[in-house]
């Protein structure tokens, strides 16, 4: 008995020492930040930037997203085992209405299996049914990677999934319009005050006066106070600013000085301000959309 009980110990230890193993080789799926992801090199900064303009331009008219991934490979995984793991990860497509594709190549498989992959959401399942995704792979991406055009396969492939996403009669994307909620009203006003008080309200006193650049300040405030939030508002904000630009220029403010530490001739001082590691660059996210196993893989 005590040999049995050793022996059935010894087997689960093993199992789960190479399922440990396994799931320690398996290929990690990459965060998601644009909607094509090429962690093979293949594709240059322009290509990338050309499918990333169409497949955002598709996404703001029909509401669907589609995203790229070229990878070397996902061995020891099938392609269809790795694009689960990718579609439940990245969540492409609309919360609710589940109208997401990805697009997976694993560059250096194809001579081992399958490795073009339309990954389908639920949503999606009716225009691109498993036959459609098939014959997308093989008969529009598979010629083009063959003469080594991957670029060329990737937007042939990824046109014709939003060619049969258009025939689908899917919601309308939410309007991008300048609509604006009132706390978005009150962070431009806040912006323009900020702008005002620190450009205008230090030039103007000096070239017209205190009083009447005040005046002029609190005019230009005002009327771009009314523009974004009323009436009521813009009376009250015109008639702070003048009296906050009065203060402000008889406490020594100038275009180009701020007391005796902050602004100086040369600008904004330290600091690495916008770009470079501050604000820019965007991003991209899934939209909640969830994934059934609908899609089909090929190879070229």
């Amino acid at each position: 008995m005590l040999r049995r009980w050793l022996a059935a110990i010894a087997a689960g230890a093993w199992v789960l020492c190479a399922a440990g193993a396994y799931a320690a080789d398996e290929v990690a799926v990459p965060p998601l930040k644009a909607r094509v992801t090429d962690l093979t090199g293949t594709l240059s900064g322009a290509q990338k930037r050309a499918l990333e303009e169409r497949l955002a331009a598709f996404e703001q008219r029909k509401g669907s997203q589609i995203a790229v991934l070229m990878l070397p490979s996902v061995r020891p995984e099938t392609i269809e085992q790795y694009s689960i793991r990718l579609a439940d990860a990245w969540k492409i497509g609309r919360r609710g209405i589940g109208d997401g594709a990805i697009l997976i190549i694993a560059k250096n498989d194809h001579a081992f299996q399958n490795s073009i992959r339309i990954e389908v959401g639920r949503g999606l399942e009716g225009a691109i049914p498993d036959a459609i995704a098939k014959r997308i792979g093989s008969d529009v991406i598979a010629p083009y990677f063959r003469a080594n055009d991957f670029y060329g396969g990737i937007v042939a492939g990824t046109e014709a999934v939003m060619k049969v996403i258009d025939g689908e009669p899917l919601p309308a994307p939410k309007a991008q319009g300048r609509t604006q909620s009132s706390g978005e009203g009150y962070g431009d006003l806040f912006i323009l005050l900020v702008v005002a008080f620190f450009l205008l309200g230090g030039v103007l006193p000096r070239l017209l006066g205190r009083p009447l650049g005040a005046a002029v300040t609190g005019g230009i405030v005002g009327v771009g106070a009314w523009l974004v939030a009323g009436l009521a508002m813009a009376l009250f904000v015109g008639i702070f600013a003048f009296i906050l630009t009065l203060i402000i220029s008889a406490s020594g403010f100038t275009a180009g000085r701020w007391g005796s530490g902050g602004w100086s001739s040369g600008g904004w001082s330290g600091g690495g301000g916008f770009g470079g590691g501050g604000f820019g660059g965007g991003g991209f996210s899934g939209g909640g959309g969830d994934f059934g196993g609908g899609g089909a893989s090929s190879n070229w």
